[in-house]
């Protein structure tokens, strides 16, 4: 059996929680991405951000293995992941969250969690709790102490009994985060976390995230794609930026507010990207382009059954 090609480290420093090397993804004539590259730390909070139509959805889905790209690889912790399904990486620490939460309406918070719990540590109760999801089996004392600190941990332990149907869009947001937190994930990627949600929602879920990760004994990261790039600027350590499928700027915080290339693709001014959603203004003519690149990517990816489960 070959061993997998792992990705080097820089130096001393450990392997990337996840990397991406060259990823260009073809569909038909259309180039969503190319020659795009990503590293993701441990124990960080990186940002993923560009303008519509700039290719993140589909780096996510190449990240989860949802999508295979045309070429280029993807790295867990040094070792090629490129070809295995997404089973497979959620089994060495891969979790992801969906710009529409996708939960069970029937059951409370505190089940979600147990659920989620099983997904990685008891398997064999998970698929029977599948088949009768209204009526779980009794959690295990380890199961019972992992959820309640996590429900601490997130600020969800005084509505655990609670069913999510009852919850408005920024708590059932924190569910979800909950659920893929409990697979004890080494990352987890975040698709658009924050939309929908107003102002104090916002600032309780990336509080949320903070301590997440600051808490985390296992160095566990995140990968946020946000179109709130304030919330993404004051949350990561880095940001990379997309355009139309390019990687046009990678970097602190601080670098990116000020980057040209940046303002230019977003076609706004060096104080745009300070405010909330502020670029999203972009101009009329590229807003016009990247939305028809948007709606041809999703109509390929729906084509070709590739979009997540439901």
């Amino acid at each position: 059996m070959t061993t997998p090609p792992s990705a080097p480290p820089v130096g001393d420093a450990p392997a990337a929680s996840l990397a991406a090397t060259g990823v260009t993804v073809h569909f038909g004539g259309l180039v969503a991405l190319s020659d795009v590259a990503l590293e993701v730390p441990p124990a960080r909070i990186i940002g993923l951000v560009g303008p519509n139509g700039a290719g993140k959805s589909t780096l996510f889905g190449v990240l989860s293995g949802l999508l295979r790209p045309t070429s280029g690889r993807v790295f867990m912790s040094g070792q090629d992941v490129t070809a295995l399904s997404p089973q497979s990486r959620a089994r060495l620490g891969l979790a992801r969250t969906f710009q529409q939460p996708e939960l069970f309406m029937g059951l409370t918070v505190r089940d979600h969690l147990v659920l989620g719990h099983r997904v990685r540590y008891e398997r064999r109760r998970f698929w029977s709790d599948l088949v009768s999801v209204r009526a779980l089996s009794p959690p295990t004392k380890l199961e019972n102490e992992r959820v309640d600190a996590l429900l601490e941990l997130l600020g969800l332990a005084r509505i655990a009994r609670t069913p999510v149907a009852a919850l408005p869009l920024g708590l059932a947001r924190l569910v979800e985060v909950g659920r893929a937190l409990a697979t004890g994930p080494r990352v987890v990627l975040l698709d658009e976390p924050l939309s929908g949600l107003d102002v104090r929602a916002t600032e309780n879920l990336t509080a949320v995230l903070e301590r997440v990760v600051a808490s985390s004994v296992d160095g566990l990261s995140l990968l946020m794609v946000e179109h709130d790039v304030a919330s993404v600027l004051a949350l990561s350590s880095k940001i990379f930026v997309l355009d139309f499928g390019q990687l046009v700027a990678q970097g602190t915080p601080s670098e990116i507010r000020a980057d040209p290339v940046v303002r230019a693709a977003y076609l706004g001014d060096s104080d745009a990207i300070a405010e909330p959603g502020g670029v999203e203004a972009v101009g009329a003519d590229r807003a016009v382009i990247a939305e028809g690149m948007g709606e041809i990517n999703r109509n390929i990816v729906a084509e070709h059954g590739l979009g997540p489960p439901r």
